[in-house]
C-alpha cells in the first residue's frame, strides 16, 4: 500500500490508466509502465500481487504489480487497476505500508476520484 500525496492527486490522475481506463490510454512513461518511486526500502511483493493506493485519507484502489525496479527503488504497473475501498479511514504515510484488513473487507468505490 502507497499514499498519493493530496497535492499530486491530480496529476496522478492525469497520468491515466486508471480504474474503468482501456489499457494503454495514459501518458505512461517507459514503453506503457508506470513507476511509483518509493526511495527507501522495498516491500516483499511479487509481480501480480495488488499495489494499494490511499489517497485523501480513504483507500483508492490497486493496481496490479508488473515488477519492483530494484535499479531505481520503484513498483511498476500497466494498466488493469480497480477501484476499491474499505470501511475505514487511512492517514497518509511515506513510503509503503502493508494491508492489514481482508479482501472480503473491500467493496467497490465508484466515486474513487472524488475529495473528502
Amino acid at each position: 500500500m502507497v499514499t498519493v500525496p493530496m497535492d499530486r492527486w491530480a496529476d496522478w490522475i492525469d497520468e491515466g490508466d486508471l480504474p474503468g481506463d482501456p489499457w494503454g490510454d495514459g501518458d505512461a512513461g517507459r514503453d506503457g509502465w508506470y513507476d511509483f518511486y518509493l526511495g527507501g526500502r522495498l516491500p516483499d511483493i511479487a509481480p501480480g500481487e495488488r499495489v494499494y493506493i490511499v489517497a485523501h485519507s480513504r483507500l483508492r484502489g490497486y493496481a496490479p504489480l508488473v515488477w519492483v525496479d530494484r535499479a531505481i527503488g520503484s513498483l511498476v504497473r500497466q494498466g488493469g487497476a480497480v477501484a476499491v475501498t474499505i470501511p475505514e479511514s487511512i492517514r497518509g504515510f511515506r513510503g509503503w505500508r502493508y494491508r492489514w484488513w481482508q479482501r472480503a473487507d473491500e467493496s467497490p468505490f465508484p466515486q474513487w476520484r472524488g475529495l473528502p
